[in-house]
């Protein structure tokens, strides 16, 4: 089977798992100002509860807000496509602030300037997406910018595995790698109709889903980048990459790059599914524009996977080992702040502030103590991989020179 083909085909299922999508639940409100107003409501309403000492009621109030109207109502992901991935991200984290100064019974005045500032956010988003969905160029560029971010991390994966297979002298263990993109699609489908329907009574499961996925995904890359540079280095011996990494490949570790393959799309796929979901639902006028991004962003990803798919087999065989596993390492420490951040989210893990650092949506870098720690612990053990099989490589040469 042909790869660019197999690659189309998940652009088809991608369209045709957001098709249908797009005939789901209507929009209950005709404006987000109104969305907003009552989220406005339940805040206001959280504070009058916490100012009398009842704290777990006050964050229950909060989640109200933020489950069943900023998630629900789809706000945040129409705020992630008409306005930025980082104003969602900061709207977000200033929901998991004011829980966090609930549970630690922070002053009244602290709380209520947190609720203001939290709510006076909510407000200018809602009036600039009052006065900016109507236009073909502003669903068009969100249509496209969707697609484009949703899907670069899951390409990246997918051709670089795919080259690194035809490196190593393994192109037929290619077909694991696309076939389990698409059976990762496929689930994807299935993971969205689940976080719309089955678990429609709980907000907090559709983030608990992401999270885990997400950190799964950070522990495969985490392994696989590892291991490719461990054949970075072993490329010092003339012929370690044709006698070794032939019988890993074939050996078991063809498993470990499926997963990686299938973590990195079915976390990327059902969130897009999503996606366009709230757009299409909450769409006035035709939605071609909407149509006419997605299939741009998908024809850009095709050019995305055949330059790095393509591209890659002219590079050095020690270059293409180390930069690689370096893409894998730093999609795993992106991953893993994602899923912490998801998580949170959920009501999972707590929140502690760490107010110098700002929000970097794409290398999943958010000001909490809990998305940093393990990200730290990433960059360590990264480091000290580096460090080992550099060492090994030291070790061995002399030994291979006397052979």
């Amino acid at each position: 089977m042909k790869k660019i083909p197999v690659f189309l085909l998940l652009a088809a299922l991608f369209l045709a798992a957001a098709l249908p999508a797009g005939a789901g639940r209507e929009r209950t409100y005709d404006s987000w100002g109104a969305i907003t107003t009552e989220m406005e409501r339940l805040l206001n309403q959280s504070y009058d509860v916490y100012f009398l000492k009842d704290a777990e009621k006050a964050k229950a109030l909060v989640n109200d807000a933020y489950f069943g109207y900023y998630e629900k109502e789809g706000v945040e992901r129409t705020v992630m496509a008409y306005i930025s991935g980082k104003r969602a991200s900061v709207v977000e984290y200033q929901f998991a602030v004011i829980k966090g100064m609930m549970t630690d019974g922070r002053p009244n005045s602290e709380v209520r300037a947190a609720l203001d500032s939290l709510i006076t956010m909510l407000r200018e988003d809602a009036a600039q997406l009052d006065g900016s969905e109507s236009g073909f160029l502003e669903s068009f560029l969100a249509a496209l910018l969707i697609i484009l971010r949703e899907g670069f991390e899951a390409i990246l994966v997918i051709a670089a595995m795919a080259a690194y297979l035809i490196r190593s002298g393994n192109q037929a263990q290619g077909r694991t790698g696309y076939g389990s993109g698409a059976a990762a699609v496929l689930a994807s489908v299935a993971a969205a109709f689940a976080m719309q329907e089955v678990f429609a009574v709980s907000g907090a499961s559709q983030e608990i889903l992401e999270g885990v996925s997400m950190l799964l995904a950070t522990v495969v890359l985490f392994l696989v980048s590892n291991w490719m540079f461990s054949k970075a280095e072993a490329d010092a011996w003339k012929d370690y990459i044709a006698r070794k990494v032939q019988s890993a490949v074939s050996s078991g570790s063809s498993f470990a790059l499926g997963a990686a393959a299938f973590l990195a799309v079915f976390r990327e796929g059902a969130e897009t599914i999503l996606f366009y979901q709230g757009m299409l639902a909450g769409l006035q006028g035709s939605s071609t524009p909407i149509w006419c991004g997605f299939g741009l962003g998908c024809a850009a990803l095709v050019v995305i996977f055949a330059l790095v798919r393509y591209g890659s087999l002219r590079i050095p065989l020690r270059p293409f080992f180390l930069c690689t596993s370096l893409l894998m390492y730093v999609l795993a420490i992106a991953f893993a702040g994602g899923g912490v951040k998801e998580l949170q989210e959920g009501d999972v893990i707590g929140v502690t502030p760490v107010g110098f650092i700002q929000s970097i949506d794409i290398l999943g870098i958010y000001p909490t103590l809990e998305t940093l720690l393990p990200q730290a612990v990433l960059v360590a053990l990264a480091l000290g991989s580096i460090i080992y099989f550099r060492a090994r490589v030291k070790r061995a040469l002399p030994a291979r020179a006397t052979e």
